[in-house]
């Protein structure tokens, strides 16, 4: 065998161990990317330890929402009109991209969402995080008080999600006070950006 055929056999022999070694990293990337966000969202989950998760059953995949110009299917839409909004927040990533825009007014929240992004109701951790652990969580808490005639209905946690088709436009809660204000605030922006991040990995 010339010393160029010995050379390319090498060659050939070296790329194929670059090549395994390659796809063996992009597994355990992979992998490590999975347990992250595993990891992430069980960290969220005990810091929202204290909502007390309720007995009964749980409105898995109900999902109360506005289509544009159209009826509403659970949850009655929000007038806006009467409220003077009475400051705007910003939710960015890490790196300054906007994702949306909270506006608070008197016991409000409006969650106006990006325009130039399309947040798609089905992207994770959407409906299993921030509709089933939180919101429907809230919910379902001042429903039990009201029952027991703790808290008058007019007073009851309420949201409603504003979509076309399947992609969020705003979502307006109803109902709020400092404290979930606060946790509403965080529960969302980390929604928004492991969503944002999904999707940028689809493109």
């Amino acid at each position: 065998m010339s010393v160029d055929a010995e050379r390319i056999k090498r060659l050939v022999e070296f790329k194929k161990k670059l090549e395994d070694k390659i796809e063996a990293l992009s597994s355990d990337l992979k992998d490590s990317q999975a347990m992250l966000e595993t990891i992430d969202s069980i960290l969220l989950e005990k810091g929202f330890r204290h909502l007390q998760v309720t007995e009964g059953s749980t409105k898995t995949g109900v999902l109360p929402a506005t289509e544009r110009g159209g009826e509403g299917e659970s949850e009655p839409s929000f007038p806006q009109s009467h409220v003077e909004l009475q400051n705007v927040t910003p939710l960015q990533t890490m790196a300054g991209e906007l994702l949306a825009n909270l506006h608070v007014a008197e016991d409000q929240l409006r969650v106006v969402l990006a325009e130039d992004k399309d947040f798609d109701v089905n992207t994770p951790p959407f409906t299993h995080f921030l509709l089933e652990r939180v919101l429907l969580k809230m919910q379902e808490r001042d429903n039990e008080l009201a029952r027991a005639g703790q808290l008058s209905s007019d007073k009851i946690f309420r949201y409603n999600i504003v979509r076309e088709g399947d992609i969020i436009r705003e979502i307006v809660i109803k109902n709020t006070d400092p404290e979930r204000l606060k946790e509403l605030k965080s529960s969302i922006r980390w929604t928004l950006e492991k969503m944002y991040e999904k999707m940028k990995s689809q493109n």
